[in-house]
């Protein structure tokens, strides 16, 4: 695998200096000043979810040893977690060849990674006939994850 390893334990220290940020100026940030960032469990290999990151998010998401993305529907930084408790704790940082593309080796509290209450977000699956057939099974409800009801997911 062509990757750059993060060991996100000493990286970046909470008296961030620009010498200690210069890891940064490797990602590939798009025209919005995003990258595409994959959500991998530590244990499994599974993948999660996906979401992106700007440089903020990123270089938090390090600082504070947990996933941390831009939230392109609010316009804000989402801490992983922090409406629902299910907590993504940083283990790796995995950067592909052409930089345009992380992982994020994370260690899912809660075991529910989706919005939907499943533990990925990757949960229809594309049959021979062309339909799209739903596998994983809803560990709990929406309405039941969301500290703030206005954050549980319309249906």
């Amino acid at each position: 695998m062509l990757s750059t390893f993060v060991d996100v334990s000493f990286v970046v220290s909470p008296a961030t200096t620009p010498a200690a940020t210069t890891w940064l100026d490797e990602v590939r940030f798009d025209a919005n000043g995003l990258v595409p960032v994959i959500a991998q469990d530590w244990q499994s290999g599974a993948v999660l979810m996906q979401a992106f990151a700007n440089r903020e998010a990123l270089l938090l998401a390090v600082q504070e040893k947990r996933a941390i993305y831009w939230s392109r529907s609010k316009q804000k930084l989402w801490r992983k977690g922090e409406e629902s408790s299910h907590v993504q704790v940083l283990h790796e940082v995995l950067l592909d060849c052409d930089g345009d593309s992380l992982i994020f080796v994370v260690e899912q509290r809660g075991g529910i990674a989706c919005h939907t209450g499943r533990a990925s977000c990757y949960y229809r699956r594309l049959l021979a006939d062309g339909r799209w057939a739903e596998h994983g099974e809803v560990l709990k409800a929406p309405e039941a994850i969301y500290t703030n009801p206005r954050h549980a997911p319309k249906d």
